[in-house]
């Protein structure tokens, strides 16, 4: 048997920020290949990005595969100091555990370990199926070698995944509240417009662009493009930077540039939104340039099998049954759910990302019950 919370104690002393492993692989092997999985470690590269490591685990053969897809990546602690223990340290305190992972994602990936491992020893006749998990060392970095090659990578080798939990922090404030079965689009725009550099006394001289960047910005945030859907909240766009860089009081600058950040629902695709986009800024003139990464396209699972099942674990559970959401960033969920239907669930979100990351450790256990019981109804006796 495996202790959720020692297991995750263990996994937040790998000190494995993107893009680092840190020895998290290393144990989750060891601690795999002591229940019978056979593991495997892929790394993948690519130009101008660092190789990454990831891992892939099965146990049994055959229908239904069902496939925890998670992350032992975490993102740098920030000021050390400012933390009230060691942020590798793994401490817990007051029956909470402190570290970078605690909720994102290190819990929920020791969580359904420990249920494998109390499912599998319960069922050593077999279960009829297969359990499997994908882990990625890239999911807090630029996402380019990790799941999504290594989902390609488990394809080409005539392996199917049927149904997927992914374990990232979905409950907004106590266990049990909701399942993600989508997410918004993500698309990244830099704006730049052009100018006549002058002297500020001589304004009709020169071309201020300044004042065009301020009236484009406006045009693009203060309209809403939309009212929502029913899964999923209204399209939202926050203006991250103005950047000029003109040290000097006395001159308009020739150029400005701004970024902006577009969460999208299922109403639109990436092209959408960059039609939408550029409808807006040409009202302006057309003497700007927009560049565009889109990380991401909006996506819905339909509120049913796997997310249903599991709704119905949680609710054993907990008492409580979950609410199917789309809120939040984008996950790997976004690769996930062209192989497969995908939904997510895993700790409380509240801390993730921040200093004195945490989780309860009766949410640990809770957790590794609800994934228990999802594993009983994937594959009943």
């Amino acid at each position: 048997m495996i202790d959720p919370v020692e297991l995750t104690q263990d996994l937040i002393r790998c000190p494995s920020v993107t893009p680092e492993e840190g020895g998290a692989l290393d144990l989750l092997q060891r601690t795999l290949e002591g229940l019978d999985f056979t593991v495997e470690r892929v790394t993948f590269s690519e130009e101008g990005t660092a190789d990454v490591e990831n891992l892939y685990a099965r146990l049994g053969e055959g229908s239904p595969n069902l496939c925890f897809a998670g992350h032992t990546d975490v993102v740098p602690v920030g000021d050390a100091a400012s933390w009230s223990s060691d942020p590798f340290a793994a401490e817990i305190r007051d029956n909470v555990l402190y570290g970078r992972g605690a909720a994102d994602m290190k819990g929920a990936i020791a969580a359904f370990v420990a249920a494998a491992a109390e499912f599998t020893q319960a069922r050593r006749g077999g279960f009829g199926g297969a359990i499997s998990l994908l882990i990625t060392g890239d999911e807090e970095g630029p996402s380019i070698n990790g799941t999504r090659k290594l989902l390609k990578w488990i394809e080409d080798r005539g392996e199917k995944l049927d149904l997927c939990i992914v374990g990232e922090p979905t409950n907004p404030n106590e266990l049990g509240e909701m399942i993600k079965i989508g997410r918004r689009g993500s698309l990244n725009g830099w704006l730049t417009v052009r100018g006549v550099q002058g002297h500020s006394a001589y304004p009709q001289l020169a071309d201020n662009p300044i004042h065009r960047t301020v009236k484009m910005l406006d045009a693009i945030a203060s309209e809403p493009m939309d009212a929502g859907s029913e899964h999923f909240q209204p399209t939202s766009l926050q203006i991250t930077t103005i950047d000029v860089g003109n040290p000097a009081t006395n001159v308009t600058p020739a150029s400005c540039s701004a970024r902006f950040n577009v969460r999208f629902n299922d109403l639109h695709s990436s092209e959408d939104v960059i039609a939408w986009l550029h409808e807006r800024l040409d009202r302006f003139g057309s003497d700007y340039t927009l560049e565009v990464a889109v990380t991401g396209e909006s996506f819905l699972c339909p509120p049913t099998a796997i997310a249903e099942t599991l709704a119905d674990a949680v609710e054993e559970v907990t008492g409580r049954r979950p609410e199917l959401g789309t809120t939040g960033g984008t996950s790997d969920a976004r690769f996930i759910k062209d192989h497969c239907p995908v939904c997510e669930f895993g700790l409380i979100s509240q801390t993730m990302h921040k200093v004195d990351e945490r989780t309860a450790v009766a949410d640990l256990r809770t957790l590794a019950r609800i994934y228990r019981a999802l594993l009983d109804r994937v594959f009943p006796a």
